[in-house]
């Protein structure tokens, strides 16, 4: 591997945690819905994700491989939980002297970035619930992902292996470009596409449909759906002063949407 890749430190983890009290929580209205978002430190979330990732890949006649049991310093991931139920999970992985799973495929590509002076990461294995599939919660848990990976480790590239049928939709619902033709993907038995993404026009915006209207964006894009600065500001606190194992978690409440398209 050609570069100078990134190591992020060994004891990083994140903590994501509400500035609201236990008695909030209970007086959610009714008909809204409570998600939880945390990273899957202890071995039953991280079970309890990789049940979800196998029963979502084989609905789509993927291959799939369990997570670990145990966490990585170099990959960190998420969950989000209704009622101690994970309903959608993703894994963000940072570039080490071991290589992304997008090397496997794409390694000439990720390497020019790399030469480019690029600090690069990749987002995998992402599942949702079907019953769930809420706008709202895939948003919220890309964006808690794209906070810890730029605004606190500092990234500043995002690299994301798809199918070529969802190239459009992660174009955009969210700006990615392709980067490198389809090639076959021996790992889930599939076609795949590189797309990338600069963080920088993540932020950008994340902070222009926050001074729009959410109908303004409904249905093009998910960033009309993405925390508000004052909350993201909030997230990254916690992040940022809470570099320690502990479980912790976000609330967020949530308003049945728009199911995404499969």
């Amino acid at each position: 591997m050609t570069g100078a890749p990134f190591e992020p430190p060994l004891s990083v983890r994140p903590r994501l945690q509400d500035e609201s009290n236990e008695d909030d929580l209970h007086r959610c209205e009714v008909g809204r819905r409570l998600y939880r978002i945390r990273s899957a430190d202890s071995g039953g979330q991280r079970s309890s994700a990789s049940i979800l990732i196998n029963r979502m890949y084989a609905t789509r006649g993927y291959a799939s491989r369990p997570l670990p049991d145990e966490s990585s310093p170099t990959r960190i991931t998420l969950v989000a939980s209704e009622h101690e139920t994970t309903v959608a999970t993703i894994t963000v992985g940072f570039d080490s002297s071991a290589g992304l799973q997008v090397d496997t495929l794409f390694s000439q590509e990720v390497n020019a970035l790399r030469q480019a002076g690029r600090m690069v990461c990749e987002f995998t294995t992402l599942a949702i619930d079907q019953v769930v599939r809420s706008r709202r919660v895939l948003a919220s848990l890309f964006n808690v992902a794209y906070i810890y990976a730029h605004r606190v480790m500092g990234f500043d590239t995002l690299l994301i292996e798809v199918n070529p049928r969802h190239v459009l939709y992660y174009e955009r619902m969210l700006g990615f470009k392709v980067m490198a033709p389809q090639r076959y993907s021996p790992r889930v038995g599939a076609p795949a596409v590189l797309m990338g993404i600069n963080f920088s026009y993540i932020r950008e915006q994340g902070e222009r449909f926050a001074r729009l209207s959410r109908a303004s964006g409904a249905g093009r894009s998910l960033y009309p759906d993405w925390f508000s600065p004052l909350e993201e500001e909030a997230i990254l606190r916690r992040l940022t002063r809470s570099m320690a194992p502990a479980e912790s978690v976000l609330h967020r409440r949530y308003e049945p949407l728009q199911l995404l398209q499969a």
